[in-house]
């Protein structure tokens, strides 16, 4: 499957119904740990159907709009997928478009997170966004480091777009300024 877009070290391409997508899907969502961090009411994904049903929905999401998705981020050297990159509308917004990403345990710490994500920001940059935000948990400390390294402005804490308090993040488009 061709990428949606390149880094240097990693190809972000749409998941799909592949066996090894299905069951890495399932060894991403169905951990506490990076569950607990997901929706307003947070729980871990139980089994290989749940997985067949997100990877559909996310398959039918893409589709609608070129510029939003949620993606697999594949570490190009070894074609382990990290976990997910999405870039798409906040709920409850006026427009305003979220970057987010949940990696697997065994791919923290190396950098995938900030360098998928950048890339995302950089592409719906070049399409004419404006700003781009982010939301996370308030005790999300890898999460919220992410966003520093990003660059983005933190806008304190808020519960308009998931109805659960989050700490939000803007990043403005360059030419744009602050």
């Amino acid at each position: 499957m061709s990428p949606v877009y390149a880094t240097e070290r990693l190809e972000v391409r749409p998941w799909t119904d592949d066996p090894a997508d299905l069951d890495r899907v399932l060894s991403i969502y169905s951990r506490w740990e990076v569950a607990r961090w997901l929706g307003a009411q947070p729980r871990a994904m139980a089994d290989r159907a749940e997985a067949e049903l997100a990877v559909k929905r996310w398959t039918e999401f893409n589709a609608r709009d070129d510029r939003y998705g949620c993606w697999a981020v594949e570490i190009r050297d070894t074609g382990v997928v990290a976990g997910s990159v999405l870039f798409k509308l906040l709920p409850d917004g006026d427009g305003e478009v979220e970057v987010g990403w949940h990696l697997h345990p065994d791919s923290w710490g190396h950098g995938y997170a900030t360098e998928a994500a950048r890339a995302a920001i950089g592409r719906g940059f070049a399409s004419g966004l404006p700003d781009v935000y982010a939301v996370v948990r308030p005790d999300n400390e890898p999460s919220l480091s992410v966003c520093r390294r990003l660059g983005m402005t933190p806008l304190g804490r808020t519960s308009r777009w998931y109805g659960v308090e989050v700490e939000a993040f803007r990043l403005t488009a360059p030419d744009r300024g602050e």
